[in-house]
């Protein structure tokens, strides 16, 4: 598989990142929320980062999105240099 799809939450704080992933697990639209809490320009566009292939992201952020399948979500917040991210495949 060369490219992927997915869609992420980027917050500044550990604790920050976990409360959004105890909103999604209670329900909440991953889009809408990366609307409100996502620090990233992509929040605008409910957290889509478009196609991607390997070796065009961080090298974290990168083996955890590959790591899902199509429509997972990420259970821990990835750190990375720009912060912590929650990670959604979407295709």
């Amino acid at each position: 598989m060369s490219k992927i799809r997915a869609s992420h939450i980027l917050c500044r704080t550990r604790p920050e990142a976990e409360e959004v992933i105890g909103l999604l697990n209670g329900g909440g639209s991953f889009e809408a929320i990366a609307r409100e809490r996502s620090l990233c320009p992509s929040g605008k566009r409910g957290g889509d980062l478009g196609f991607f292939g390997r070796g065009m992201m961080v090298r974290e952020f990168e083996k955890a999105a590959f790591s899902l399948e199509k429509g997972e979500t990420t259970k821990e917040p990835v750190k990375t240099e720009f912060g912590w991210h929650i990670i959604k495949r979407t295709g």
